[in-house]
């Protein structure tokens, strides 16, 4: 792309982001780090028996000027209902992490790479360390509104952004059992195995687990054997997997719950764009069919991905899924020319740009935590910060009926039916003390036999069921 383009864009950026270039350092290096230096809440503060009331934050000044990059830090005093049964106190570390994960105006940025799947396993794992003494995995209705309320005033007192249920869609319903029949603590401890899902989700590798799902399919099958107490359909298997979660967070330590919880979370994430894509015509016009003036075409696909900068963080592998999807949308709009080669689109171009600067910041695919000090404030790393070009499908299947973004969707649907089958069937099994046959595993790394072999078996589970 033209480097006035480029010029006249980047200026623009720099007077969007002036408020978030106050929160943003890059790193050189990779750490996960929190400061012991983080003001320390006392959760156990004066409870209020009504509704907590918006938190006042006070703003407390460091007894040092602050670098440029360092902003201030919001602490208030968190005002909590009284009504709410969980321990904070045994969570106070990953609560401090989720605060930073999600720190100020700059959550919205970060909301599905960093943010919101740590305060989904933050929620988990407060749910299942108060276990012990709430003796349940999940909190009821009434309770459930009054908890939600305090875990957000604790994380605003340490700077998380105020609108964050929001940013994350989460709501009371999140704490409760929702359909699950199964919750009792000692109930679940005494009636089913649960020694595989230790054994399997005890400590991951993020990057097996994606492939392999061994922690995935052992909290699979307790959640369909709780749904069976039940006799329940499938789509209270998916509530239960929630509570084979919180339990699984109980016999963890804080730390290593964490770990794995955002390690099963990652793999989701990075499955998907997060990206929305507005209306493409200006960029189907001026480099559709045979482009006229390349120069103009770029210009208009230039302007086209400035609006995509502005949503979000993603990750490496994020970046690629959009890159896919993106061309494919392209393709259905007359456009046939390999268009990242020709205007130089990269990788880095689908993620928020760090200001002024020529630089994008993917993110890593593996999970990882924002840091803060005192010394350099708000800090993370962005991963392949290069050019690495944008990959375009190959010409030879622009119009085959699986191309390359068909065939990964094909294959996350086959996958979702075979899971959704092997469900329905595995309760009949159990209830009729018919042995049933494990999931086909892929024992090749090449993606057309995986998805041969998907194909075949979700059909053949398909004849059985019938």
């Amino acid at each position: 792309m033209t480097n006035s383009i480029r010029t006249t864009n980047y200026q623009r950026l720099t007077f969007r982001f002036t408020s978030l270039l106050l929160l943003l350092c890059v790193s050189e290096s990779y750490n996960i780090m929190i400061s012991s230096d983080l003001p320390r809440l006392n959760t156990e503060a004066a409870q209020s028996p009504v509704e907590p009331p918006d938190l006042d934050p006070q703003h407390v000044l460091p007894s040092f000027a602050p670098s440029p990059l360092m902003p201030f830090i919001n602490v208030g005093v968190p005002i909590l209902s009284g009504k709410c049964p969980l321990n904070f106190s045994n969570v106070e570390s990953i609560i401090t992490t989720t605060a930073i994960d999600c720190w100020g105006s700059l959550a919205p940025y970060l909301a599905n790479v960093v943010c919101c799947p740590q305060l989904d396993a933050t929620i988990n794992i407060l749910i299942g360390q108060s276990s012990f003494s709430t003796g349940t995995l999940a909190i009821n209705d009434t309770r459930a509104k009054y908890c939600l309320s305090d875990i957000t005033q604790i994380l605003e007192a340490q700077g998380s952004y105020n609108r964050l249920l929001d940013i994350c869609s989460i709501n009371p319903t999140n704490l409760t059992r929702a359909s699950c029949p199964l919750v009792d603590l000692a109930e679940i401890e005494n009636t089913l195995n649960n020694s595989t899902v230790i054994e399997s989700c005890k400590s991951i590798d993020p990057v097996k687990e994606c492939s392999n799902q061994v922690c995935e399919n052992a909290i699979m099958d307790v959640a369909v054997n709780m749904a069976l107490k039940n006799h329940s359909m499938p789509d209270m298997i998916n509530d239960c997997k929630k509570i084979v979660l919180r339990w699984l967070a109980s016999k963890l330590d804080v730390s290593d719950a964490s770990k794995v919880l955002r390690g099963i979370s990652s793999c989701k994430v990075n499955r998907v764009c997060p990206l929305v894509f507005p209306d493409m015509k200006n960029v189907s016009k001026e480099c559709g069919n045979m482009i006229n003036n390349q120069t103009t075409c770029c210009d208009a696909l230039e302007q086209y991905i400035t609006h995509l900068q502005d949503q979000s963080f993603v990750t490496n592998l994020q970046a690629i899924n959009c890159a896919s999807l993106f061309a494919a949308s392209l393709r259905k709009a007359n456009v046939s020319t390999n268009l990242y080669s020709i205007c130089r689109v990269k990788l880095k171009d689908f993620s928020l740009q760090v200001g002024s600067q020529d630089s994008g910041c993917l993110f890593p695919s593996l999970p990882f935590d924002v840091t803060y000090d005192q010394s350099s404030g708000i800090d993370f790393k962005c991963d392949l910060n290069d050019n690495v070009a944008a990959p375009w499908p190959p010409s030879s299947y622009a119009n085959h009926p699986l191309s390359n973004t068909s065939r990964c969707t094909v294959y996350f649907v086959l996958l979702k039916l075979q899971n959704f089958i092997y469900n329905i069937y595995h309760m009949y099994m159990k209830i009729t003390g018919t042995q049933l046959p494990a999931l086909p595993k892929a024992t090749s790394n090449d993606q057309k036999t995986l998805q041969e072999n998907l194909f075949i078996s979700t059909l053949l589970m398909l004849t059985l069921f019938i």
